[in-house]
């Protein structure tokens, strides 16, 4: 089976506080001496998502 994908839109605002939300994360999970992979795939993939520009109705 294939998994599904998901598609999220954020505004840059919103962009800007999931990245530091995930930065400040992985911070912690260092200092607790805990494994980052998982942090560091997710934020890989929002830093290089797509910018697309929507009309809101």
């Amino acid at each position: 089976m294939r998994e599904k994908k998901y598609h999220i839109y954020l505004t840059d605002d919103e962009q800007s506080r999931v990245i530091q939300s995930l930065i400040n994360l992985k911070n912690n999970l260092i200092a607790q001496g805990r494994y980052t992979d998982a942090v560091d795939d997710v934020l890989l993939k929002v830093l290089s998502a797509r910018k697309r520009k929507l009309k809101i109705k």
